[in-house]
């Protein structure tokens, strides 16, 4: 046989091998495919709350026998969001689970999905949309309890500043609203509204303002470093997003008034808890990011499966807001750290 002729049997044989590995696979539009349902799990951003949620959807995904997407828009942008959500429309997957950038301008991108494949917002809601049902917190109660833990850091008042990635979300819209009820001894209505941009006081506390940082860790720890510069007599920093309280911490050390301002705290970061227990946080005001995860994915696959008795009857699947202080940080350190296998 000449070397030609050697040739081309053997690249005859090998297309023959990759045809047959492609129709026993299903991949090359013939054979057997593959039953498992997919859905997918999508983040507003990436940070350590996130990690945990996604530990969450794995854990519910192997137990009700599903495969699961989890996408996290690496710049926290809305067009990166609403391209993984296309992206997954097209792809055909049978469930989603998001968290809305915009929840108010996205609605008709909800609505999307919905139409396509069930789908549930979780952390925050779109709530205008025709989405399912919404996995999480009460946004404003949980405003007010962290209220309540800068009344306890600041029992005799004084300057806050907020911090947060963005008000666009309606997550954030809510605890920021909460905060600033419970400290202006207000009644309790989560429509008020206090637009930012100047200071909201009564006799005891002045909330200066609300700084945003669009999920940048950099811009979160400048904005703090400028409120201190800016504001000597500052009393209390309030971080409402995972990596705010931790961007505020590393701004008071390196102005050396550690303890001198007190932070207070929503998430569970392990900077936050570290500094709990050193006693330069005062407290935190926890989700429970696990359980996001794994109930969005529990509740997919159910409604993937026609089994629509996961829903809710008034569309909101609640998971209580806890307040983690020094006194029993261990028992949910504990917890937390089981869960991520850190143990």
């Amino acid at each position: 046989m000449t070397r030609s002729k050697l040739n081309r049997n053997t690249s005859r044989n090998l297309v023959l091998v990759v045809l047959v590995g492609l129709l026993a696979t299903g991949l090359g539009g013939c054979g057997e495919k593959s039953n498992k349902i997919t859905v997918a799990y999508v983040t507003n951003g990436v940070a350590s709350f996130w990690t945990i949620a996604e530990k969450g959807a794995e854990a519910a995904a192997k137990e009700f026998d599903v495969e699961v997407d989890v996408l996290m828009p690496p710049n926290a942008l809305a067009q990166e969001q609403k391209e993984m959500l296309e992206n997954l429309i097209a792809k055909g997957v049978q469930g989603i689970a998001v968290s809305p950038i915009h929840g108010e301008h996205q609605t008709d991108l909800v609505n999307q999905c919905q139409e396509t494949c069930p789908t549930i917002t979780q952390d925050s809601d779109a709530p205008s949309s025709k989405r399912l049902c919404y996995v999480g917190m009460d946004n404003y109660d949980a405003g007010r309890m962290c209220g309540k833990l800068v009344k306890e850091a600041v029992p005799n008042g004084g300057k806050i500043m907020i911090f947060v990635g963005r008000l666009s979300q309606a997550n954030a819209k809510g605890r920021r609203q909460g905060l600033i009820d419970e400290l202006m001894d207000r009644s309790h209505d989560p429509k008020r509204w206090d637009a930012p941009g100047e200071p909201v006081s009564n006799d005891k506390y002045t909330i200066l303002d609300t700084r945003t940082d669009n999920f940048n860790n950099a811009k979160a720890k400048a904005n703090a470093e400028d409120t201190i510069a800016r504001h000597p007599d500052l009393a209390c920093m309030v971080g409402l997003f995972a990596y705010n309280p931790p961007q505020c911490l590393e701004a008071i050390k390196g102005a050396n008034k550690l303890n001198q301002i007190k932070v207070v705290a929503f998430d569970e970061d392990d900077k936050t808890l570290a500094g709990i227990r050193d006693g330069t946080v005062h407290g935190t005001i926890v989700q429970d990011p696990y359980r996001y995860g794994y109930e969005s994915v529990r509740i997919l696959a159910a409604l993937a499966r026609d089994d629509q008795s996961v829903l809710p009857e008034n569309k909101f699947f609640d998971i209580p807001a806890r307040s983690v202080k020094k006194a029993n940080l261990d028992e949910f350190w504990d917890q937390l750290k089981a869960r991520l296998g850190t143990n």
